[in-house]
């Protein structure tokens, strides 16, 4: 794999050795690989939305089961948890945030590979059986088309049937920006009114109360004025 199509990996470690090591390892299974010495820099980092995170369980600035929780809160991407600390509780509190594989220091390079790959493979088989079949997952949210549920971080929201629509329409529609008549067509497949605009844009402002989203800086529906409404890709 080249180019754009190398699956990254982002390695949150204060221990330059071993990020080095790690490093020299995985480039050599030709991943890009991106690297973070603290909690405030691997932050920076996240969003730009690497395949896999190897994460120190212990940080200069920051504690490794935070960062993790951050991560879940928006992404769904594999973490492989790694540390000095060997007891059973530490390890059931990692996996208990999100983690999905914990790793005790001392370590050999070739075992933590070989944990990157399956963990890749099982999230990219994941990927393609569920999230292009019923359920659409973005951010933290998670919308099932089967059960017309919808939840955010782990928690339901109450959407009435065509909030739930319009959302779906948006999720699906991932980078494009569609105008109000767009939306009101595909959602109620019948002739636009000029007054339909104020239809639509209640509804948007319903939305982003029950997501908890901010008119200001949304996480998830942003306006674009003038034009129509986006969830960015």
């Amino acid at each position: 794999m080249v180019g754009d199509d190398m699956e990254k990996i982002l390695i949150i470690e204060d221990d330059a050795d071993i990020r080095r090591i790690l490093k020299i390892y995985l480039e050599g299974e030709a991943y890009k690989v991106w690297e973070a010495e603290n909690g405030a820099e691997a932050m920076k980092q996240l969003d730009k939305q690497p395949d896999l995170v190897i994460l120190d369980l212990m940080l200069p600035d920051a504690y490794g089961l935070s960062i993790c929780k951050s991560i879940r809160q928006k992404y769904l991407y594999p973490i492989i948890m790694i540390t000095a600390k060997d007891s059973d509780q530490d390890k059931i509190l990692g996996l208990s945030y999100g983690a999905d594989d914990y790793i005790t220091k001392p370590f050999n390079p070739l075992e933590v590979v070989a944990r990157v790959k399956a963990q890749l493979r099982r999230y990219k088989e994941y990927s393609e059986n569920t999230v292009d079949r019923d359920v659409i997952y973005y951010k933290g949210l998670t919308l099932n088309q089967k059960s017309k549920q919808v939840s955010i971080n782990g928690s339901e929201i109450k959407l009435t049937p065509t909030e739930f629509k319009i959302l779906k329409v948006l999720l699906q529609r991932k980078g494009e920006v569609l105008s109000g008549e767009e939306l009101f067509q595909l959602i109620w497949e019948d002739d636009y009114y000029s007054k339909s605009t104020n239809t639509i844009t209640v509804h948007i402002r319903n939305l982003r109360e029950k997501m908890g989203d901010s008119y200001e800086k949304p996480e998830y529906i942003k306006t674009v004025w003038g034009v129509g409404y986006i969830i960015e890709a």
